[in-house]
């Protein structure tokens, strides 16, 4: 059973000013996320499926609607705002969706394979999603189990310091690692930057370790997470509902945490060496543009990605 691909690209955008998820890059107007599927095809993923706003819908399938055809199975998941548990209805209040852990929870139904999450304005280089398929292969063997008994997972880490941007502040899930390579923990840390005289701080103006364990939301599990998924976000949305806070975000690390520290599942770190970017603000463009074309110059990829 192939693996599936779930990109996150239900964000608004709103310190890149416009949809960047959908935004051209490459040098026949692809978009980050194309390189990502290219990637996960050329590793044996058979399915792609996108968590957008349900507004953002014209828009990628005007971009995408001949791009994957024959190439990879598609689909489209809606984050919506509004959220219905025992028949009431939470989040009218809200200006945003819940995060990304929500993001990969909307995508229940229509996955049932193991799954790889990624965001859609990260590049994450070549070799992650080769990681990521030989590691389902290995810990997956019965992909099409009911394993409700799995009790690992992975994620991909990156040095912190290359994931940062020169043009502002980035969030980050910092991790915690063990000897043998499994995530201990991993606290999503917000506004992250480096300073003038190179040292890199959070929010608070804490000091980070520039050579910590980042994750980029690159993320391996099994099918069968969507159950416990399920159960920790009803809790979390009932909590937030009773204490009257309509911010709050249900981020995937907070949840993989969750799993470790409640029941001792098991979260495998796989180290990547690759190149990476992304894109949080405009003046990012042209980093990425020219990462991507120094790639295609090393024969990486094709000028015209399909």
């Amino acid at each position: 059973m192939k693996p599936t691909l779930l990109v996150l690209a239900a964000g608004m955008g709103s310190r890149y000013g416009g949809l960047k998820q959908i935004d051209g890059f490459g040098q026949n107007n692809e978009a980050i996320l194309e390189y990502s599927i290219y990637d996960a095809i050329r590793a044996g993923f058979g399915k792609v499926v996108f968590v957008i706003r349900e507004e953002f819908n014209e828009a990628f399938k005007k971009k995408f609607a001949n791009t994957f055809q024959d190439k990879i199975q598609v689909e489209y998941v809606y984050q919506n705002k509004e959220i219905t548990i025992d028949g009431k209805t939470y989040g009218q209040d809200r200006e945003k969706p819940r995060g990304t852990g929500h993001a990969v929870l909307v995508a229940k139904d229509v996955i049932h394979e193991p799954f790889a999450v990624i965001n859609a304005d990260d590049y994450y280089g070549v070799s992650a999603y080769q990681q990521i398929a030989d590691y389902f292969e290995k810990t997956y063997p019965d992909a099409s189990a009911d394993a409700t008994a799995t009790n690992n997972c992975c994620i991909i880490g990156y040095i912190l310091e290359n994931t940062l941007s020169e043009s502002g502040t980035v969030n980050r899930g910092i991790c915690k690692v063990s000897e043998n390579n499994q995530l201990v923990d991993v606290k999503e840390t917000l506004k992250i930057s480096r300073k003038a005289d190179g040292k890199v701080t959070d929010q608070d103006g804490q000091k980070i370790d520039p050579k910590a364990v980042a994750s980029m939301n690159f993320w391996g599990f099994h099918q069968s997470v969507f159950q416990e998924l399920e159960q920790h976000f009803h809790t979390f949305v009932l909590e937030t509902a009773k204490e009257g806070i309509a911010t709050k975000e249900f981020y995937i690390p907070y949840f993989v945490d969750l799993l470790i520290k409640d029941r001792g599942m098991t979260c495998d770190v796989l180290a990547s060496q690759d190149a990476r970017c992304g894109v949080t603000y405009p003046e990012d463009k042209p980093e990425v543009t020219k990462t991507l074309n120094s790639l295609i110059e090393k024969g990486i990829y094709p000028p015209k990605l399909w």
